[in-house]
């Protein structure tokens, strides 16, 4: 009897039908600038360079990490793709890029139509509160590769900016403000440790421990949020120093990243309210407060630095704009992050 690729594990078919799934929620996604649809060998994209004057291009890659395990053991892989377009996304949009187009890379053990269709409906989500077109991606069948159910993923971004308008931090000041936007939680950082912490002796996702919304696999899923329209808003209205955005190294290492030779920064984690996971994170560990701060963005996603005279607009326009935003620290001569005011409970 002759082998067949479906016999080894990998349904061609499935794939075909999978595509036809996700045709109308990449279609959700379209720009003007998008040509052709699904079934190309690439994503086309009509980039008009009359538009700009010097433009470069900014891209971006990343994945979701063991937030993945979250939504396996839920059941529920309608919302990791949000995730996905926003860790790229916002590292395009804290150079002052405007996301363009964005690629999904997608590794499941075993391919499941309507899995596939849930997990491209959430990537495709993301894409339109990023702003960006969803233009194509991969699906690699790999039995044997994955335990039975699982899968993992990758996305890739790609953003436009001016040459002159490169938000590098080269500008930023002794006496500038750091402004916080708040994050929706987690986002998908640091989940090794809050699995850790958090789901070892048998303690179920269904759990509702004190201080959360709902479940804990509810708030261990909740989707990251996405600031490239905001940034984009107020990089219009706002001479913007400096942005950075929240991921894996916290507000030390990311803020950190952006501020010039001689110039340190001191915030105080007292100026917002820290979303009871991260309490509970440390209460449950335990974990204490340099960790947490170097592991989880503890409620602060993005971060944007600006004159001191600018502070009351920034804060106004982040609000129309949808996201809460505080004054959260000031740069500061010397080197180095320092976080002061944590010890909350």
């Amino acid at each position: 009897m002759s082998e067949t690729y479906a016999g080894a594990g990998v349904d061609v078919e499935a794939g075909r039908r999978a595509v036809d799934l996700i045709r109308r929620s990449v279609a959700s996604t379209a720009r003007p600038e998008v040509v052709g649809g699904l079934g190309g060998f690439g994503g086309l994209f009509a980039f008009d360079p009359a538009k700009y004057r010097q433009p470069l291009l900014v891209s971006s890659t990343d994945g979701v990490g063991t937030k993945l395990l979250v939504a396996q053991g839920l059941g529920r892989h309608d919302t990791i793709g949000i995730d996905l377009v926003a860790m790229s996304a916002d590292d395009v949009v804290a150079q002052g890029a405007e996301p363009l187009f964005f690629l999904d890379y997608l590794l499941i053990e075993r391919l499941v139509p309507s899995l596939v269709d849930d997990i491209v409906a959430g990537i495709a989500a993301g894409c339109r509160m990023a702003g960006c077109a969803l233009i194509g991606g991969e699906m690699a069948e790999h039995p044997g590769h994955l335990t039975a159910g699982s899968y993992d993923l990758a996305g890739f971004c790609v953003g436009v900016v001016e040459r002159d308008e490169v938000v590098t931090g080269a500008s930023i000041a002794a006496g500038d403000s750091v402004i916080g936007m708040a994050s929706s939680g987690l986002h998908a950082n640091g989940y090794s440790l809050a699995r850790r912490v958090l789901l070892r002796g048998g303690e179920a996702l269904s759990s509702r421990p004190a201080g959360l919304e709902g479940t804990l696999g509810e708030e261990l899923l909740r989707p990251t949020a996405i600031y490239s329209p905001a940034v984009l808003a107020l990089l219009d209205e706002v001479g913007v120093k400096g942005l950075s955005h929240v991921t894996g190294g916290g507000i030390p290492e990311n803020l950190g990243r952006i501020l010039p030779e001689g110039l340190g920064a001191e915030i105080d984690a007292r100026a917002w309210p820290r979303p009871p996971i991260f309490d509970l994170i440390a209460r449950e560990g335990p974990v204490d407060g340099a960790e947490m701060d170097r592991t989880f963005n503890m409620g602060i996603g993005m971060i944007a630095v600006v004159a001191p005279g600018d502070v009351a607009a920034t804060l106004a326009l982040l609000e129309r704009e949808g996201h809460r935003a505080f004054e959260i620290g000031r740069i500061v001569a010397g080197q180095g992050v320092q976080i002061r005011g944590g010890e909350r409970g």
